[in-house]
């Protein structure tokens, strides 16, 4: 276990949030790549979401071509440096490697997957030649991993292609939701950057989507239009003095912290509330920052959501864990001191309060890590598009919705999952879409 000092200026804060998979030199990936059985049935392919060729690429980086490796690596993945970078790989294609049988360290495929996309995204090199053009227009909401994936794959098939962003920066929760040691909001902009000018889609930045007017005027000027919306804010329980100053959402915290790295204030002594990927990254982050941070989940550690890997991380940044506890009140007078939990016990699936275990813990910042709204108001404004019970867009096998002009990915579809899984719906999606345009 580490502990953090407060760091107080730009290298202090560099030290502390130094990336946890730093890009190889050519030594480390030559060895490393040597290390790969090239094996004829690829278990790691399967693993893979997206299908990445990675037997093919890590050849080509042995080989010395790692321009071949990186349009290996995106003739699947169009986010093919993100995906390497903050992929749990662990428990995807290098869970499925088949040294783990053999009781050793499997191939590390993210890393070499960024050697190989940073290779392309910095030549020179032309990667895609687009299709004539089919005098198809698609409009697209949302500009993270399923819309830029959309946008790309549409591009190369020849459509004109229009991305409408609410903020202003592109690619969603990878530059606002991950924490800086997994990648760096410089690496995120240059692979968009890189897809940007090599396909020409357009973007409209500072632009949402968020009256009927403008869904009319995307109907009306638009062949087909692509839902790449992502979760909306942090979705805060009912507690009482949860409306005080110093309770933040987890998503939000992360976003604004990434914005003002070591400028950011952390007070001493930090709450997280959660059991999920996003608080394991808001409590190492606090750590990091010199926080005493105490994560408190309301169900046992078998229970949480988070990868086992995450919680290595936060636990390993000096967190304190705190299982089988639920808050029942946030404590302060107008601003908050700290929270009262009570003790849970799980039975049948359903969780117990235990009479008699309150216990409080100070605190002058308390993070939700509570689960996110859907974008309903959005939703609400397309006429005959269907949601399920858990308010995700219904969508069929080619990935269009019950209002025909509209298709949809990501976490719009599956409520929230890795960045690689949207990636894979938009590139689906786009296929499907030209399909259907072009036999229109």
């Amino acid at each position: 276990m580490q502990m953090y000092k407060k760091p107080t200026n730009q290298q202090e804060y560099e030290e502390n949030f130094a990336l946890k998979n730093p890009l190889m030199d050519a030594t480390e990936a030559k060895v490393e790549s040597a290390r790969c059985l090239f094996c004829y049935d690829a278990p790691c392919i399967k693993a893979c979401p997206t299908g990445i060729d990675i037997p093919l690429f890590i050849k080509q980086i042995l080989t010395e071509n790692t321009i071949g490796a990186g349009r290996t690596t995106y003739a699947t993945n169009w986010l093919a440096n993100a995906c390497g970078t903050i992929c749990p790989t662990g428990v995807l294609c290098e869970g499925a490697c088949v040294y783990r049988k053999r009781n050793q360290p499997p191939v590390q495929i993210g890393r070499l997957q960024q050697i190989a996309a940073q290779a392309l995204i910095r030549s020179d090199y032309k990667a895609w030649h687009k299709a004539d053009p089919t005098g198809k227009r698609v409009a697209i909401i949302g500009a993270g991993p399923a819309g830029i994936a959309c946008a790309s794959e549409l591009r190369t098939l020849g459509h004109e292609v229009h991305i409408y962003e609410a903020k202003d920066r592109p690619s969603g929760l990878i530059i606002h939701g991950v924490a800086p040691y997994k990648i760096t909001n410089a690496s995120v902009l240059e692979e968009i950057d890189y897809l940007h000018k090599q396909l020409g889609f357009v973007l409209h930045y500072n632009h949402p989507i968020d009256q009927k007017t403008q869904i009319q005027n995307l109907e009306s000027d638009f062949d087909a239009i692509f839902l790449g919306v992502g979760l909306d804010k942090t979705r805060l329980p009912s507690l009482p003095g949860i409306s005080m100053q110093g309770v933040v959402g987890a998503v939000e915290f992360i976003e604004d912290f990434k914005n003002q790295k070591h400028q950011k204030d952390v007070p001493k002594e930090v709450i997280v509330i959660g059991g999920g990927n996003t608080a394991m990254d808001a409590a190492s982050e606090c750590a990091r920052m010199g926080a005493q941070v105490s994560l408190v989940y309301r169900r046992p550690k078998s229970q949480m959501g988070a990868y086992e890997f995450e919680w290595q991380l936060a636990y390993r940044s000096g967190v304190r864990t705190i299982f089988s506890a639920s808050p029942i009140e946030v404590l302060g007078d107008k601003v908050v001191r700290g929270v009262r939990f009570a003790k849970t016990i799980s039975e049948g699936g359903h969780l117990r309060i235990l009479a008699d275990t309150e216990f409080e813990l100070g605190a002058q910042l308390l993070i939700l890590a509570t689960g996110q709204h859907k974008q309903l108001h959005l939703f609400d404004l397309i006429d005959g598009l269907e949601l399920d019970a858990q308010s995700r867009i219904i969508i069929n096998e080619g990935y269009q919705t019950t209002n025909p002009k509209y298709f949809a990915g990501g976490d719009a579809v599956n409520g929230g999952a890795e960045v690689v899984h949207a990636v894979r719906d938009g590139k689906a999606a786009a296929i499907q879409m030209h399909r259907l345009m072009v036999e229109r």
